[in-house]
Formats: structure tokens, sequence, C-alpha cells
């Protein structure tokens, strides 16, 4: 028994981490024989599939089929499904706020397109019934693939790694170094040595750059003017001190992520290596120097 319910998601981008985040949630999916998928396109039937493809698919327990160049009727009606969906759910244009609200969205719509359209074959019974009952045949879900594109770089002297043709910061340690480049479908992990030492939400324009101004806190011992001028701590919210001098954000729980990028986690490493006093002697400068405040009292 076949049932007819197509899984809509859109991507910012047509690329392979992407592709794997929207298999994951379905129990099938249609390829064009696009580069993340397949490498070389041979005679009839056979391919050259992307190893990280190969591998998605023993995670998942899939066993990918591929059709004939040009021979559009062994797709099982993809084509027409990409037409039907595009006229039920993007007529008119869904406008939201980000990409994972309009995915919300289209998740909610898909269901409800089920539980009201009738199956083609079972006119008796909708869609969604007809896939409820066929649920207890599929395959257990195995959990999320671990999906991502992998790239060595090396870090700039200002922290910076290029991906994708824009810019990351990371951790002052890791300046120089060797890393690797996580790229998932919303957001790009750099690990060093398997140690992360950066992670941002990824962009999908071009020329920008994304910092984490935790990242060059500890290069203000060398240059703290760079509080005022540099691009990193532009717009930065700096955090509060209590009437000790010591940063709120030390004592606080800890909430960043496991890397210690983030305003606690950042911030503990900091003070571990002598940072407190420098929160506190760098927050009067810019009070001074910004707000204009009458108040500078010494560095603990």
């Amino acid at each position: 028994m076949k049932v007819m319910c197509p899984w809509t998601r859109a991507p910012p981008a047509k690329s392979a981490p992407w592709d794997a985040t929207a298999t994951s949630r379905a129990a099938a999916h249609n390829y064009d024989n696009m580069k993340t998928a397949v490498n070389t396109v041979f005679v009839r039937k056979e391919r050259e599939y992307n190893e990280r493809f190969l591998q998605m698919c023993s995670h998942h327990l899939v066993e990918p089929v591929a059709c004939m160049p040009g021979a559009g009727w062994e797709k099982g009606q993809v084509e027409n499904q990409v037409g039907t969906v595009r006229r039920r759910l993007f007529v008119p244009r869904p406008r939201r706020r980000s990409y994972r609200e309009l995915n919300t969205w289209l998740v909610e719509q898909c269901i409800r397109e089920a539980k009201r359209l009738r199956h083609p074959t079972m006119k008796d019974k909708t869609v969604w019934e007809v896939f409820e009952e066929e649920r207890a045949y599929l395959i257990a879900y195995r959990g999320a693939f671990d999906g991502f594109h992998a790239m060595p770089t090396k870090v700039s002297p200002t922290l910076l790694v290029r991906f994708d043709n824009n810019y990351y910061s990371v951790q002052a340690r890791a300046a120089s170094r060797a890393v690797d480049v996580c790229a998932y479908a919303d957001r790009v992990v750099i690990r060093q040595d398997g140690e992360t030492v950066g992670e941002h939400p990824r962009r999908f324009d071009r020329g920008k750059v994304s910092y984490n101004a935790w990242h060059y806190v500890p290069v203000l011992q060398r240059k703290p003017g760079a509080l005022r001028n540099g691009a990193p701590f532009k717009d930065w919210q700096l955090p509060k001190t209590d009437e000790s001098g010591a940063c709120a954000a030390v004592s606080a729980p800890r909430r960043g992520p496991p890397d210690g990028d983030g305003p606690c986690g950042g911030a503990r490493g900091w003070a571990r290596r002598g940072g407190v006093g420098l929160c506190r002697s760098a927050r009067v400068r810019h009070v001074q120097r910004r707000c204009g405040a009458q108040r500078a009292g010494p560095a603990s």
C-alpha cells in the first residue's frame, strides 16, 4: 500500500545539509540527480553517489533507487506533486519572519491537507487515515542524521574563518591554527582537534561577518582600545558589574553553548585567566567614553 502524503520544506539554499535534514523528516525523498547526492550519472540507472549521501541512507536503512535519464514517468508522480504543492501552499506567497517559522507553518499545512484530501485509490478514507494505518509497517525512526559539510581551513590572525563567501569568528586560542568547518543546515560549527571553538547561525548572503564578541575578549588584555573601535564590539551589550566590580555573568548559571561561547560560558573561562578586573576596567572606560558618566573606580 502506498500513501500520497507529500512533505514540504523550504530551504534557504540547495545544499547537502538541508537534504539530510529534510530526509530525516520524511519516509521517502526524491532527488533530481543533484550534485549533493550524485557525483556521476552513468548509463541507464547506474550512479556514483556522494559518500555522505550513502552514509545518510545507511543511517535511515534505505536504499537509493535511480531513475533513467529523461524518464519522468518513473518518478512516481513527483513532477505533478511539486506543481500541486506549489499551487496549494505557495499561492499566494506565504510571508514569515524566518525559515524556521515558515517550515513550521508548512508542516501544519501538509498535515491539514492530508486530513482533508481523499486518498486517490481508497476513496472512503483520507490520505492521513491511510498514512496512520501504514505507519505501523514503516521502519522505526532512528533519530536525526548528523548531516554536515566538512571543510578544513585555517583561522586568520583576526580570528576569522571563511566559508561559503562569509566569515565567522572563533576563540582567540585558535588564531592562525588549522580547524574544521562543519556546515549544518542552519548553523556553522568550527572545531579544532575535535573541540568546538566557535558556533554561529549559518548565513546565506555574501561578504558578511558573524562576530561573537566573547571570542575577542582575551585580545583586550593587549589592545584595550579595541573595545571602543573594534568591529566585534560594536553595539555589544557589556555585562553588568556588581558592587565589588565582579562580572555578573561569571557568577550566573551556565547557559552558554557547550563550547564556551556566549556570555556565561565565555566569561567563566575568562575569569579563570584573571579577566574579572579587565571586565570592570573595560566597563568603566566604556561608560566614560560613550555615556559620559563621571564614575571611574579602580579595577580590582
